[in-house]
């Protein structure tokens, strides 16, 4: 453990086996607490989104960017995008305790790590919030200008619908969505632009959220049944879609789902990896999260291209999300595992290989406006 004192900014690096760099950010100045976390940079400079939220205990945050982290190395290489595995957290309430002030806090100390580590929206933190961040670094990426690609969740709310269509193909033989039973857990950002999806598509509509004003709202968009949010597990569905937060596939939660299909967009679904393996023997098909939810990551990442951002070459590659959920489930069907056991393995060989690795530097065009 090493203590840096950087302005006021105080840098404490922990560390923990496995991960390439730990570091504990505090700001007393502006309230900043922070952990970001580079996973592996095998296939180029770390990339993951900055969360914030009012995590109970310091421990408790430091265990969610661990495994956030380490889900974006696997997502990154999955999604062949050339870039490695990192992943931020600032403990603050979203609602009450961001200010511009703990934003620039934050964007300092990612500019101290010299493009290590680029972040990104993510859950409490909005596009909004990175331009904020932007004014103290360029290693920062998701924003709302001409050279950056803006809003990254309808790209992972359509990645989404193409997963849940690649799992319908594999469960029926046809990728249909007209008519199946899917129970939306979630109607954040994400959740809520992949119900429009799956309207549209003729779905039949189950949805649930913390927000019961939100839940109604678009229960009468859409024409869905309203679940309370304990009770989504216990729905009898096709699909369940988890679009909130993680670890809700769990030995709690795995006896009481009835439906034949787990495909969502929320980050780390599964409490352990183990708990895939309950799944397969409750015959409920899988979609690892980190392959079916990279279409967000695969956005960000092209507006680091040497030729700037083009919205059609990430709208190609998102949606081959169905294909490569194919390939996955394929392995595990042959290998006789879990498709989680199939995706990381997937992503331990393009690692082990540096296939897809960098070769040239991601190009910040939003540095220069």
């Amino acid at each position: 453990m090493s203590v840096v004192f950087e302005d006021t900014l105080v840098f404490e690096e922990l560390a923990v086996a496995g991960y390439e760099k730990v570091l504990k950010i505090t700001d007393e100045k502006s309230g900043l607490k922070a952990i970001i976390c580079i996973h592996n940079t095998t296939l180029g400079p770390a990339l993951g989104g900055t969360r914030i939220y009012p995590y109970r205990t310091f421990d408790e945050a430091l265990t969610d960017v661990l495994r956030l982290a380490r889900g974006m190395t696997y997502k990154s290489a999955l999604a062949e995008t050339g870039f490695g595995g990192g992943k931020s957290v600032i403990i603050a309430d979203p609602a009450f305790q961001k200010t511009p002030e703990l934003l620039r806090a934050f964007g300092r100390a990612v500019d101290r790590l010299g493009g290590e580590y680029i972040c990104a929206e993510d859950v409490g933190s909005t596009t909004a919030d990175m331009m904020i961040i932007r004014e103290e670094t360029s290693y920062v990426v998701g924003l709302a200008h001409e050279k950056s690609s803006g809003d990254p969740s309808p790209f992972t709310a359509w990645g989404t619908f193409r997963g849940i269509q690649a799992i319908l193909k594999k469960i029926f033989g046809n990728d249909g969505v007209q008519d199946r039973v899917i129970a939306l857990q979630g109607l954040g950002n994400v959740g809520s632009k992949l119900a429009e999806f799956l309207f549209w598509a003729g779905a039949k509509l189950i949805v649930t959220d913390i927000d019961a004003k939100r839940t109604d709202k678009f229960a009468r968009l859409y024409g869905a049944k309203i679940c309370h949010p304990d009770a989504i597990y216990d729905v009898e569905c096709d699909v369940f879609v988890p679009c909130a937060m993680g670890g809700i596939i769990n030995p709690r939660t795995i006896p009481r789902l009835r439906c034949k299909a787990v495909a969502g967009s929320t980050n780390n679904q599964l409490l352990t990896d183990s708990d895939a393996d309950e799944l397969i023997r409750l015959g409920i098909l899988y979609a690892p999260d980190f392959v079916i939810n990279a279409g967000g990551l695969i956005n960000v990442t092209h507006e680091l291209d040497e030729e700037g951002y083009r919205s059609t070459a990430a709208q190609q590659k998102v949606y081959n999300i169905y294909d490569k959920l194919m390939i996955i489930f394929d392995i595990a069907e042959q290998n006789h595992f879990s498709t989680n056991r199939a995706a990381i393995a997937l992503g331990e060989y393009r690692l082990k290989y540096r296939v897809g690795k960098r070769l040239i530097p991601p190009s910040f065009h939003h540095a220069f406006v």
